[in-house]
């Protein structure tokens, strides 16, 4: 087949330590900006991964990452 190779390649999700990272929205009180990332589960450390501007960027995230549960939202 001659198009066989122009496939467009769907990428694997990637993975993160679920016993360590929880996948977390962080929302600015004053601007109401929001990031999706992974916060420390013992530090509380929060990591920035995508900055979210339409329900799209968040589907994408949680596909990227396989993340299918909820999201908590921390400000």
């Amino acid at each position: 087949m001659l198009f066989s190779r122009f496939k467009r390649k769907t990428a694997p999700a990637q993975t993160f330590d679920r016993e360590r990272l929880e996948p977390v929205i962080r929302s600015s009180i004053c601007t109401g900006e929001k990031v999706a990332g992974f916060r420390d589960r013992e530090t509380g450390r929060f990591t920035e991964v995508t900055l979210l501007r339409s329900e799209g960027d968040l589907a994408a995230f949680r596909r990227k990452y396989g993340i299918t549960e909820d999201m908590p939202t921390i400000y």
